[in-house]
């Protein structure tokens, strides 16, 4: 009770996050208002610019494509530049080149000029814009967008667009050709579930962005895209519930997107590096998943995906203790079945950050809480081994994470015989040569076992490394470090914050919903959202959801 009264989170009436929206938009406006060098006029100019910038002579996929147009009976000299590898040809050809070469009715006026001008008139004909001619009659590709500066130009053509340059005109056309080979959708590789979708996000953004569309289904689904990196500058999505979720979180999430200032990142586990709130203690702090279901439930409950391009992991945003405890499969399961599941994963993170600290305190320290014949039955292995018992641990949990590391590392179809045969042989080669004792091999295969059940791999990792601090407490102290140690983990624990919300606000909230607390209830009991998200909408469904009753 008193631990209780110590630890427990009292949410504010109304939550805000760490940065106001005020100072975010502030911030894109700063941003945004940052030098960029404006398309010339030019054709020469822009073309001499555009091969500089590519390093044209020793680039060989860089195309650059001159031709000429015909708008109004005039010729224009243009230049179209693209990536070889990345663009469909097909819809080069087709869909630009054809259309803005080939002459026709739509851009020449020679045989009916008269005819014309009775529909339109010779001002209106004059007063036509060059530019806009040619968005809306000659160019029929689906995405087409207008660009002012060769810094949007450029990144266009990286993205595997092509960009039409047209003489006397100071802005480019943005094409969407894209036609690069990628991964289709498949099977979850590292969260697979047995019961519930059987899709995984996968490395294109925008195929990712239309898994979280046709699931939501709903147009209050916001979909913002922001750049990181200053060289590569990565595409990257944050996604969110206008109607659900905190303004002031979507603006935190946005400013730390905005303020930073690295060359490249490349991957979701760099970006959570640089976005969460603690970096020094080695506990995750954002989920990282590559299962849209759970990122669904996520924006639901009025939380914040954001999506990486490149990479098939999305990073959920805030992320309290228990959803690393949690599994998508949980929600698709009998509610009795999901909690005994529940309480097997508090027990595996009990064993994998205790159990080995607990037997060497309980060797060295306190043998009198062991059976007689059980401590009788360890002393007498005891005695044909000359190393210490904090020896033979140690030697044994490194063996394991070597042999767990190896197994990772190997193809996948030597990989699994691997961890067996080897885990088998190392430690029966180990009994036998007198270097460990047969129970201390047990406490080791339970413990690694236990690491297996946590199903998030981040979190299950830095149990693991924890694991080793409460050996050292063990053995220097018994159970009075282990208990202090304790002491220390449950404070860094209550300490953390997850983009402004306290980690472990879900355990020690007298406040919160029944629903929303570890164990899961009933579906249709699950009337609220999450109270330490401070949602626009508190309720999930109505008081009496099973209304054909």
């Amino acid at each position: 009770m008193d631990l209780k009264l110590i630890f427990k989170y009292v949410p504010t009436g109304e939550y805000n996050f760490s940065i106001p929206v005020s100072k975010i938009n502030s911030s894109e406006q700063n941003k945004n208002s940052q030098s960029k060098k404006n398309i010339y006029t030019s054709i020469e100019q822009n073309s001499k610019y555009m091969k500089s910038e590519y390093n044209q002579i020793i680039n060989s996929d860089i195309v650059f494509r001159d031709f000429y147009i015909t708008a109004k009976n005039v010729e224009y000299k243009s230049l179209l530049i693209y990536i070889d590898g990345m663009v469909d040809t097909d819809l080069i050809n087709n869909y630009v080149l054809k259309p803005l070469m080939l002459k026709n009715t739509n851009n020449t006026f020679d045989s009916n000029i008269q005819e014309y001008n009775n529909k339109l008139s010779v001002k209106k004909i004059k007063n036509v814009n060059l530019s806009d001619y040619i968005y809306t009659n000659l160019i029929p590709q689906n995405a087409v967008t207008k660009e002012e500066y060769f810094e949007d130009a450029i990144s266009g053509i990286n993205s595997g667009n092509c960009v039409l340059f047209v003489d006397s005109l100071n802005i480019s056309f943005d094409i969407d050709v894209k036609g690069f080979k990628q991964r289709g959708v498949e099977q979850p590789q590292n969260e697979n579930i047995i019961k519930g979708p059987q899709e995984a996000f996968v490395e294109n953004i925008r195929t990712n962005t239309s898994l979280l569309r046709r699931i939501v289904n709903n147009q209050n689904l916001i979909i913002e895209n922001l750049s990181v990196g200053r060289i590569n500058k990565t595409k990257c999505a944050v996604c969110y519930m206008q109607n659900i979720t905190n303004s002031d979180l979507v603006a935190e999430a946005k400013f730390r997107l905005n303020n930073l200032d690295v060359d490249t990142i490349i991957s979701s586990g760099q970006l959570e590096q640089l976005i969460q709130d603690d970096t020094q203690t080695g506990i995750p702090q954002l989920l990282s998943t590559e299962r849209p279901d759970k990122c669904v439930n996520g924006l639901m409950q009025g939380r914040i995906v954001i999506l990486l391009n490149g990479n098939p992991y999305a990073l959920i945003a805030p992320a309290v203790i228990t959803d690393f405890l949690s599994s998508p499969e949980d929600s698709n399961l009998n509610p009795v079945f999901a909690n005994f599941l529940r309480f097997i994963r508090i027990l595996a993170l009990i064993i994998t950050l205790l159990l080995p600290g607990i037997y060497i305190a309980v060797s060295s320290f306190h043998q009198e809480i062991l059976p007689t014949e059980l401590l009788f039955s360890i002393f007498a292995s005891k005695e044909s081994v000359p190393f210490p018992i904090i020896f033979e641990l140690l030697i044994m949990e490194i063996a394991f994470e070597l042999i767990r590391e190896g197994g990772l590392r190997s193809p996948s179809a030597i990989g699994s015989t691997l961890g067996i045969i080897g885990a088998l042989i190392l430690g029966e080669a180990a009994v036998s040569a007198n270097i460990v004792i047969p129970f201390l091999i047990i406490v080791v295969a339970i413990t690694g076992l236990a690491s297996f059940a946590i199903p998030d791999f981040s979190f299950g990792f830095h149990l693991r490394m924890y694991r080793f601090i409460f050996i050292l407490l063990g053995f220097t102290s018994g159970f009075l470090g282990i208990g202090l140690g304790i002491y220390f983990y449950i404070s860094l624990i209550c300490s953390l914050k997850s983009f402004g919300v306290n980690y472990t606000s879900t355990l020690f909230s007298e406040y919160s919903p029944i629903g929303l607390k570890y164990f899961v209830p009933p579906f249709w009991k699950q009337e609220h959202r999450s109270t330490f998200l401070s949602p626009k909408k508190e309720d999930s469904q109505n008081k009496i959801s099973m209304k054909w009753r």
